[in-house]
């Protein structure tokens, strides 16, 4: 019987036995993976326009940097084994992206709390926007989100990989995350670690019952804004968001609460990539699609960066 301390590497899930199926998904994972560094290195860089100094794109800058950490720590070693025929990741790798990815995407929910609360003080309490939601405010925020996130990742990172994992080293998806690392452990040992994941979806409901209501304020003082172009410029400032909203905790929630009849390899393999994937990758397309002021500014520095080429 091993436990983690004898432990020397994980084996990853792979996505396919066929070369040819292996090299299919590095490419798809690769084109995934471009369009996500160029869509939120794009908008990082934007944000940064001194023009765009508020709040709404200072909270996108941090959002686009969760997305840049989220994309880099899970799908570059998924492509390294594709290309290299293996599914080995050292002991440490899997200590490292167990944290990271539990950082990063605890910190891009608590950051997606704190932006519903930037679009109701901003349609709901606009006399008060600028007090509410100040720079320092602003600051404070964001380090909320991203301390929220590293304290949950320290907290479940140490737990986990303190449990004797007796279980072998199989990992049954293509990152290492906590429920695959918790069916190695002993039958006896992971109750601690279960009890960190309750009081976690605890504060996840919490943040998600937070953006709900908070919409239902939104919209219920949108829809007695007398004229429709006051109305459609709401909207356009809460449907970006709302989107990513949507799409992060629905693939999220499946992902996790699905019925146990469901679960399967192939089918968990499709929805990790649906809630850990996809959205770094469309973020930027869902934010940047009715914005005018980011498509104006990314007209302006498309030209600037073309000379800089040259």
């Amino acid at each position: 019987m091993s436990n983690s301390s004898s432990l020397n590497e994980f084996l990853l899930l792979a996505f396919a036995d066929t070369r040819e199926l292996q090299l299919l998904h590095f490419s798809l994972f690769l084109g995934t993976c471009l369009a996500a560094l160029l869509g939120n290195g794009l908008i990082t860089v934007i944000a940064c326009d001194h023009r765009l100094h508020t709040p709404m794109y200072f909270f996108l800058f941090n959002l686009s940097l969760l997305d840049l950490g989220t994309i880099s720590t899970t799908v570059p070693k998924s492509m390294a084994n594709s290309l290299w025929d293996t599914r080995a990741i050292s002991y440490s790798g899997c200590v490292a992206r167990v944290f990271l990815v539990t950082f990063l995407y605890g910190g891009e929910y608590s950051l997606l709390t704190v932006m519903a609360y930037d679009r109701y003080a901003a349609i709901c309490r606009p006399l008060h926007y600028r007090t509410l939601v100040g720079s320092r405010a602003c600051v404070k925020m964001a380090v909320a989100a991203w301390a929220s996130g590293f304290l949950n990742a320290v907290l479940h990172t140490v737990n986990t990989f303190s449990m004797p994992l007796c279980q072998g080293n199989r990992v049954d998806q293509f990152f290492c995350e906590i429920p695959q690392i918790l069916k190695l452990s002993c039958s006896d040992s992971y109750l601690r670690e279960a009890g960190l994941i309750v009081v976690s979806a605890c504060l996840f409901f919490g943040c998600f019952i937070f953006i709900v209501l908070s919409y239902v304020q939104i919209f219920t003082v949108v829809l007695r804004i007398p004229s429709e172009q006051g109305r459609h410029k709401a909207f356009s400032m809460c449907l970006p968001h709302l989107a990513v909203v949507s799409l992060f905790t629905s693939t999220g929630l499946f992902a996790y609460l699905k019925p146990p009849s469901l679960s399967s390899p192939a089918l968990d393999l499709v929805v990790a990539v649906l809630y850990m994937v996809v959205p770094p990758a469309v973020n930027p397309l869902i934010y940047s699609m009715r914005n005018k002021e980011l498509n104006d500014t990314l007209k302006k520095l498309i030209p600037l960066i073309l000379v800089q080429q040259k």
